[in-house]
């Protein structure tokens, strides 16, 4: 029996290529800046999550849940066609990330103190700024940190799309 396309089967079609087409169906994904994590007070000056990995096109809000925080890029930690940010303290930050790649950030007062993330945009080439991102000198507790966020990535095996 021959195949014969009606007007619904195309649509139907279109319309599943439009649902299915990544960055069609954009997500917020939220990040809290906090004085102390959730599941151990112990550590203090934090974001949940710290490692985030996202599509391209999704939004990523910074909410500020409590006082004293902001979200920043660090310099020479995002892809080199992406533009970073530089959210004010004590207030939320949204951030579309349309550029596949690694985007650190850091809360500005409280980056040596280890107060640092990292945001994973998934798609071709996202890996190609990781070495770079890794080579970029931190201060203070945050040299700590980021040795964990690397293990951390490297354990998630992100590979190497």
């Amino acid at each position: 029996m021959p195949f014969k396309l009606s007007r619904r089967t195309v649509l139907a079609a279109g319309s599943a290529a439009l649902v299915a087409r990544p960055g069609f169906a954009q997500t917020t994904h939220e990040v809290q800046m906090l004085n102390a994590d959730p599941d151990n007070p112990r550590v203090r000056q934090v974001f949940v999550p710290r490692i985030l990995v996202v599509q391209p096109g999704d939004t990523v809000k910074f909410t500020a849940v409590d006082r004293g925080h902001n979200s920043a890029t660090v310099e020479g930690m995002i892809p080199e066609a992406a533009e970073g940010w530089d959210g004010r303290i004590n207030e939320e930050v949204e951030v579309v990330l349309d550029q596949p790649g690694i985007y650190g950030y850091q809360c500005t007062p409280h980056a040596s103190v280890g107060m640092v993330g990292i945001v994973v945009v998934e798609g071709e080439g996202m890996l190609d700024n990781l070495e770079a991102a890794q080579e970029v000198r931190q201060r203070g507790r945050a040299r700590a940190v980021w040795e964990e966020i690397w293990a951390e990535l490297e354990e998630m095996d992100l590979g190497t799309a």
